[in-house]
């Protein structure tokens, strides 16, 4: 990986054991035995994440802490806190820390919060801007409806593809409101199963549970006073949604093995790539939760819908990613240009920054031409043979390949989905990530129960 992450702690040992841990993942890491040599280190350059113990001498985690949130603001930041500073750790991710963990904790454990923290927060240079770029009267009106519903406590929903910046929109509207001072809170309902996804939105006490050797705020507690942003809200479970709609409309939470209601303020963002009316239609969401979500509803154009924002927005990628590629000079021919504004991006601005990021990358010539941007338009004749070869037909897109590939795996596994995960050489949590994208979850589910 090109993006390092940042290790903190003055036990050697701990610093060794979490060093190797991180780097089996795949993970680049740097090390610092101190608040101090942290502090050096982050002077010198960029991190994609930090994670730290809470008590250092001199420098603090704290410290570090608030020193991280003034140079890179949207770096998360991981404590390391022990039994007795389980409460300085929950106030300082008030301030703006990702999570904590208690020690001593598992490889799992750590390996687990820290793919949480990275995919929650966006790569460096991603401003809010890049959500807004645009010139298209549609997607203006939808920017001026959340700037309005910013300022209101509405819960607020919105709907649209994947890769078109759903999250940099609720972003931006908790930056605008009243809260933007307090925490902005972000869970991915589809990143974890049903048992997990409940103890990180609500937390527990200790005892609640095998493995719960201490009491543990959720989510909603963490994001008091801000904003909590519920991803890919129709992947929730039904039993949870019931939870969720006592929260929204009690404001108060129950922590599971609790005796009383936690009394909270958190106003709710909700997202989805999903059709949640048609949800509701076929029994799969609650309707009452789904209009208690739409008090404001937005929906973001796809990419296709606005063609005319292509250009603006490969302009700002080239300005991007040209100084890291050393491409400054590098530009687009013509039949380049023309081949993106045609493209119909399925991934939407998400694919299209892929794209531009892969062009810089191979490009040998001046100019960009068709062929370095990959495109399904500029596919090679042994490309599409060898896609013919495999069942495909000539033109396909690399998208309908791998959305053929998946549901067949699939087919194939009789809907076993940790198989179907091994045999197409990815993580289960990746498979259930597909799934959704290419709507394959209802599908997948009357497979399952006709095998049942």
């Amino acid at each position: 990986m090109n993006e390092e992450l940042l290790v903190v702690d003055d036990e050697p040992q701990m610093l060794i054991a979490i060093n190797e841990t991180l780097r089996q993942n795949g993970y680049s890491i740097t090390t610092a035995g101190s608040g101090m040599e942290a502090l050096c280190r982050l002077k010198e350059k960029y991190y994609r994440l930090v994670i730290t113990d809470m008590r250092m001498p001199e420098v603090s985690g704290l410290d570090l802490l608030r020193k991280v949130k003034n140079l890179a603001p949207q770096t998360p930041v991981i404590l390391l806190t022990a039994y007795g500073t389980i409460q300085a750790a929950v106030d300082a991710m008030r301030g703006g820390a990702y999570d904590y963990l208690l020690k001593p904790f598992s490889a799992e454990s750590l390996e687990s919060v820290v793919r949480r923290a990275l995919d929650s927060a966006p790569r460096r240079n991603e401003k809010i801007s890049h959500a807004i770029i645009t010139q298209d009267q549609k997607f203006s009106r939808v920017f001026e409806q959340a700037g309005q519903a910013a300022a209101s406590t509405a819960t607020v929903l919105i709907e649209a593809e994947s890769g078109t910046g759903k999250e940099l929109l609720a972003r931006m509207i908790h930056q605008k409101s009243p809260r933007s001072s307090g925490p902005f809170v972000a869970v991915n309902c589809a990143a974890l199963p049903e048992n997990l996804l409940e103890s990180e939105l609500f937390g527990f006490e200790k005892g609640a549970f095998t493995g719960a050797s201490v009491s543990k705020p959720g989510k909603f507690e963490l994001a008091n006073n801000g904003t909590l942003l519920l991803d890919e809200i129709g992947e929730m479970a039904p039993i949870l949604q019931a939870k969720l709609l006592r929260v929204l409309q009690e404001k108060e939470v129950d922590r599971i093995g609790g005796k009383d209601p936690v009394q909270i303020d958190v106003r709710v963002i909700a997202t989805t790539n999903r059709d949640l009316y048609s949800l509701v239609q076929e029994g799969d969401f609650r309707e009452d939760l789904y209009y208690r979500l739409k008090v404001v509803c937005l929906t973001i154009p796809p990419l296709r819908e606005r063609r005319g924002d292509i250009p603006l927005l490969v302009d700002f990628f080239f300005k991007k990613y040209g100084e890291d590629f050393a491409r400054q000079a590098l530009q687009l021919s013509p039949e380049a240009t023309e081949c993106l504004v045609r493209h119909d991006w399925p991934g939407n601005v998400r694919e299209l920054e892929n794209t531009i990021q892969r062009a810089l990358t191979l490009c040998t010539d001046s100019k960009i031409r068709p062929q370095d941007l990959l495109l399904s338009e500029s596919q090679s004749p042994a490309l599409n043979q060898g896609a013919a070869e495999l069942g495909f037909s000539a033109g396909v897109t690399m998208r309908e390949m791998e959305r053929q590939l998946i549901r067949n795996t699939l087919e194939d596994t009789r809907g076993n989905r940790t198989q179907a995960a091994k045999r197409l050489g990815i993580s289960l949590r990746t498979l259930r990530n597909k799934l959704n994208e290419f709507g394959l979850q209802d599908r997948q589910a009357k497979s399952a129960h006709s095998h049942a």
